[in-house]
């Protein structure tokens, strides 16, 4: 044997493991490609499927954004009514306040001249009250006066008889 048939011998022994090697590897590497292809299939499933949930998403998100510019809209109507229903609170605190003034001033101005509206028919029925008093004491006396004299004529009366 010499040295080139072993080199040759060598060598087919090498192809020889090699094409083994080829062939053991070949079987995994195939269901590798398959596994690779169906999720390669999985993936464009998933991209089909998700696109028009992704454009109804877009949708929703519009819509929830114009229904929020609504509402924002909404709110700003609000507030510029609440600020007309602060400046007419205003206005009628002041008108309030006004009228408890005017009301002061003329509880004051009737008043006094009701205390003396009040005074003087107290002063009336006083000074009527007296006259009446002094003419009925003046019709007392006046009474007594004459019953006085009466009584001296008879008892005179009676003297001058017996």
């Amino acid at each position: 044997m010499d040295a080139g048939e072993v080199g040759q011998i060598a060598a087919l022994v090498a192809a020889g493991a090699f094409l083994m090697l080829v062939l053991v590897l070949a079987r995994p590497i195939w269901r590798l490609g398959n596994t690779v292809d169906a999720a390669t299939r999985a993936i464009n499933d998933i991209n089909d499927r998700t696109a028009p949930l992704l454009a109804n998403m877009n949708v929703t998100v519009e819509n929830v954004n114009t229904a929020l510019g609504q509402v924002h809209t909404s709110l700003d109507g609000v507030n510029i009514q609440l600020a007309k229903i602060d400046t007419m609170t205003g206005h009628a605190q002041n008108v309030t306040a006004n009228i408890a003034n005017l009301s002061t001033v003329v509880s004051a101005a009737a008043a006094n001249p009701l205390v003396k509206v009040a005074a003087f028919g107290y002063g009336v029925r006083k000074a009527a009250a007296a006259r009446r008093h002094a003419e009925e004491e003046r019709d007392v006396r006046a009474v007594l006066k004459q019953q006085r004299r009466a009584s001296r004529r008879d008892r005179r009366a009676g003297s001058a008889e017996g």
